[in-house]
């Protein structure tokens, strides 16, 4: 059996089962364009099945792409890594760090050591977090009022630090305000920008942060897993007409248009003739820039929005410019330095410079870190590799 097969067999077992409404899968290599094949439906109880121009929200794998983005800023000098951040955009001078909260339950608060920085912001060392996996952010929301990431609006970015800059690693929206660096650093909106210098030139058709309507006509819908273990579906939509458009999570895409964009930081920058970053920028965007610091385990604060989360237990992971780097070789065949993220939709991806192979898995369920789509996308990754 070769691997197609043994990926299709994998893929439609999942969907009879039940497991996985549907699911896309895309893989290819530096060379190779490789395959994109969709299993299962777009939404329980209706007929439109999956495919590789099925449109889904890929949340948080947004990050690499605004990440590129800013890295193309920074080789035209037009931003800088390690240059205060506020600098660019002037509200992330006046960030503080939470200390904790006073006997009425408001915020303690006080200045940072240093401050916040593009590096900082990129590889999640700035202080910055989720509620969904910090209690202190979800009780400073409450306190203060402040909207949530995914309202699209400014004041959702109105978070204090959890510690100085540069002294810890938390997962967090660094990244929305990357997206806000971009637009001042360009004079334009963060999609128009994307649209001319990334997904115009990748060929990146159906990538963006509004739908239009021929792909709102091919979206798949997000699905809840309840505690039974059952899926269905409900209604999610990231605004249409945000305040800011959100660099850590908005965009919507297809497998075939994110392969792409894998693909290029897979060949150092390069894309057919083209080339979107030198190879050296893509070489510091894979380097793990967090040591000593390690990612750690994300405990759920949000069980609604995410279960807790370790990519590869007992197996030490680093930080690059936007991705997570697993430090030693991982069981699904991996090699050591590989790239990679997700979305919290259950949407993944990695980048292997070692095995010269990209991989895109798209479902759309939530919880976040959903037991049974991660053991499918494992199972992904392990058959692209020949290791299962």
């Amino acid at each position: 059996m070769d691997r197609g097969d043994a990926i299709g067999l994998l893929m439609q077992g999942a969907v009879q089962a039940g497991q996985v409404p549907g699911v896309v899968v895309a893989a290819g290599g530096r060379e190779e364009a490789g395959f994109a094949a969709g299993y299962g439906v777009r939404r329980l109880g209706a007929p439109e099945t999956m495919g590789p121009d099925t449109v889904v929200w890929i949340a948080s794998m947004t990050k690499a792409i605004v990440a590129t983005a800013a890295m193309r800023l920074v080789e035209a000098g037009r931003l800088r890594l390690d240059a205060p951040a506020g600098d660019v955009v002037p509200p992330l001078a006046g960030v503080q760090v939470l200390t904790g909260f006073d006997a009425a339950g408001q915020p303690l608060l006080r200045a940072p050591k240093r401050a916040v920085t593009l590096r900082h912001l990129l590889t999640h060392t700035s202080g910055f977090a989720y509620d969904m996996w910090s209690p202190e952010i979800v009780r400073f929301r409450k306190a203060t009022g402040t909207p949530g990431i995914t309202t699209c609006r400014n004041a959702a970015l109105n978070l204090p630090l959890l510690f100085d800059p540069g002294e810890g690693w938390t997962y967090g929206i660094g990244i929305d305000w990357v997206g806000k660096m971009v637009e001042a650093a360009t004079g334009q909106r963060l999609g128009a920008h994307l649209e001319q210098s990334l997904f115009g030139p990748l060929g990146m058709a159906d990538t963006a942060f509004r739908l239009r309507d021929d792909m709102r006509a091919r979206l798949a819908s997000v699905h809840a897993r309840a505690a039974d273990g059952s899926l269905a579906p409900i209604e999610f939509e990231v605004p249409q007409d945000p305040e800011f458009e959100m660099g850590g999570g908005g965009l919507y895409s297809t497998a075939r248009d994110y392969l792409a964009f894998a693909r290029m930081i897979l060949n150092g920058g390069r894309h057919g003739k083209e080339r979107f970053l030198k190879p050296e920028t893509v070489a510091e965007m894979a380097r793990d820039q967090i040591g000593p610091l390690s990612v750690t385990p994300l405990a759920s604060a949000v069980p609604a929005a995410t279960n807790d989360v370790d990519f590869f237990p007992g197996l030490p992971c680093g930080w690059g410019l936007s991705f997570l780097v697993n430090r030693k070789p991982t069981p699904q065949g991996r090699s050591a330095g590989g790239l990679a993220w997700a979305g919290l939709a259950n949407t993944y991806y990695w980048i292997d410079h070692g095995r010269g192979t990209a991989g895109v898995f798209l479902t759309q369920i939530m919880p976040f870190f959903d037991a049974k789509a991660v053991d499918l996308f494992r199972g992904f990754e392990a058959r692209v590799n020949g290791v299962a």
